[in-house]
Parts: structure tokens; C-alpha cells; sequence
């Protein structure tokens, strides 16, 4: 058997090279340049809109977050540092990080991430595997399965608070008819339950996305490994989390991701069923209310750059865990 030099024009166009242990010679080939130039002259017009929609409001509201401006006269403030955030004076701490109301906000938040991400994702999983499996109507019902996420969040907000108001909601007249309540409840109102209405809005409208994504995976899986187990007698449950699960797990982590960085700004469900109820509450809700109802655009700036960072600190973590996992050093 004979080998074959790779001649050196196609040695530079694949990146490699005999000696490419050597630093000198792991020098990025002419067409890797040329690939790189180009993605950049992509990109550049991008990165510009962003600087200009996203990165300039950005700068502008960690700015006012250290400065006393307000709604009143928002062209005229004072450098304040960082008492917006926390302060100690006379005897007692103020700003942001020392309001209760923040804290509670931030625990609304987290709840409603964790337990709405969770039944989401369950959900989700359960309703991609009946719509991987076949049956006639398929078609029909994985359009149906879409209309929930298809409907803007405050229209479906809306609606879901015509459906659960205390007086002529359908919900009530359901739930008194079937004999399960005595009395029509105050969804909306109610401290242990407003809550629990929002996160039932949010999880009928999101489960789609999680469906979805679930389900573009389970697609991919190749069948040959299932026709084995078949084969051998091993029982689905175990065909599910012996092989299933194990390889939508990527896919099943981005889309969970997604969800829990939609869920920690989460603003538009809670603000249309509950307004500015202490009970639900949320980081982006609270933010609002200091910006816009009490008119304090410093104070608000600040609650808004933790919320920022917050998010920021996550969605990076996740981007160091996956690239760890993704270079087989983790």
C-alpha cells in the first residue's frame, strides 16, 4: 500500500500542514483569512444596529443608575454614586439593595422562573413525545399545539384575565358548576393565588416553545438504536431514559436556557393580570414602577442595571459551561 503527499496548495487550503506542531506553522491558512474577513464585513452592520438600539440605551441607563435624575427634569441631575444602589445614612441603609420590596420582587421572580421553566419543560417533553409518535391528524394537532405561543403575550394576558375574574369568569363558573368550589374565586386578587394564576398563563403560553424545540429534536434521533431495543424486548420507559433522554439533553438545555432568561425579565404577563401587586410582583415590574409611576429615573436605572447584570452574570456562566462541555474539558 502507497500514501500520498498532499501537494502543498492543497496542504495551505485545508489549514494543515506536516509541521504544524511548530507555532509558526499554525499560522490561520490564506482561505481561513479570506472567511474571516468576510464574516466580519457580515457583521459589522449588526454589530452597529445593536451599538446603536441596544448598546447606547444600555450605557445611558447604568448612567442615570448612578445619578439623582428624575421624569421632572431628566436634563438636570446630580452625580450621586452609588446610593441608588446602597447607602448608609444616619443610621439606617437605603437604595435598591436595601428595599425590601426589591427583595421580594427578586423572589417573585425566582419562583416564578423555577416553577414555571419546570412545568414547561415537562410539559413540553410529554407533548413532543405523543407528537413524534404517529397517528392520523398529526398534521392537525401539531398546528393546534402552536396557537397558544402564536397569541402575543398581553393579548393572552387579557383574555386570561377575562377568564379569571371573580365576577363572570368562565374559570369560576366551570369550577362552581363541577361542584369543586363553593364560592367564585378572586384569581387576580388573592395573595396565595395570584401567583399561581400567572404562572398558569404563562406555562398554557410558552409550553409550545418548549414542545417545539423538544420535538425538532426528537426527529433527529436516528431510529436504528429503537428498532434494537425493540428488537430485544427493552421496555420503552427504560428506552427513554436509557437513550432518549440522554441525546435530546443538549437541545432540551438550550431551550430551557432561553426560557429561564425570558423568565427572569418577565414583565408584560404580571403587569396586565395583577399590576403592581406586591404579591407577583417581578424585578422588571418593579423596575417600571420606580421609573415611570414614582418618577425616579435614577432609582429605577439602578434596579434596572441589577436586573442587567443579574441576567448578564447567567447567560455568561452558561456560555463558559457550554463551551467547556463543548472542548471535552469539563
Amino acid at each position: 500500500m502507497t500514501h500520498s503527499t498532499p501537494a502543498p496548495a492543497e496542504t495551505e487550503a485545508l489549514g494543515t500542514s506536516p509541521t504544524a506542531s511548530s507555532p509558526a506553522r499554525r499560522r490561520p491558512s490564506r482561505v481561513h483569512r479570506q472567511r474571516l474577513r468576510a464574516a466580519w464585513l457580515f457583521l459589522i452592520p449588526m454589530l452597529l444596529v445593536l451599538a446603536a438600539v441596544a448598546g447606547w440605551p444600555l450605557l445611558r441607563t447604568i448612567w442615570f443608575s448612578f445619578t439623582d435624575a428624575s421624569f421632572a427634569s431628566i436634563s438636570e441631575y446630580n452625580w450621586v454614586g452609588l446610593d441608588n444602589y446602597l447607602v448608609y445614612d444616619d443610621g439606617m441603609w437605603f437604595g435598591v439593595l436595601a428595599d425590601p420590596a426589591w427583595w421580594q420582587s427578586v423572589w417573585n421572580t425566582l419562583f416564578f422562573t423555577v416553577v414555571s421553566v419546570g412545568l414547561e419543560t415537562v410539559l413540553g417533553l410529554i407533548i413532543a413525545l405523543t407528537l413524534n409518535a404517529q397517528f392520523r391528524g398529526r398534521g392537525l394537532i401539531r398546528a393546534a399545539t402552536l396557537i397558544p405561543w402564536a397569541v402575543p403575550t398581553i393579548v393572552s394576558a387579557k383574555m386570561w384575565g377575562w377568564m379569571l375574574h371573580d365576577q363572570f369568569g368562565i374559570i369560576n363558573d366551570m369550577l362552581l358548576t363541577l361542584g369543586i368550589i363553593a364560592e367564585p374565586l378572586n384569581w387576580t386578587a388573592n395573595a396565595d393565588l395570584s401567583m399561581w394564576a400567572v404562572i398558569m398563563v404563562d406555562v398554557w403560553k410558552t409550553t409550545p416553545f418548549m414542545a417545539l424545540l423538544t420535538l425538532a429534536a426528537l426527529q433527529m434521533l436516528p431510529s436504528d438504536c429503537y428498532e434494537a431495543a425493540k428488537v430485544d424486548g427493552i421496555h420503552p420507559v427504560r428506552v427513554f431514559f436509557k437513550v432518549t433522554l440522554p441525546l435530546i439533553l443538549p437541545a432540551l438545555m438550550v431551550a430551557i436556557i432561553f426560557r429561564v432568561l425570558d423568565a427572569l425579565r418577565v414583565f408584560d404577563v404580571i403587569y396586565v393580570l395583577t399590576s403592581n401587586s406586591e404579591d407577583t410582583m417581578s424585578m422588571s415590574v418593579y423596575a417600571r414602577q420606580q421609573l415611570v409611576q414614582f418618577q425616579d429615573v435614577g432609582y429605577g436605572s439602578a434596579a434596572s442595571t441589577v436586573l442587567f447584570l443579574i441576567i448578564a452574570l447567567l447567560t455568561i456562566t452558561y456560555l463558559y459551561l457550554g463551551r467547556k462541555q463543548i472542548g471535552g474539558e469539563s
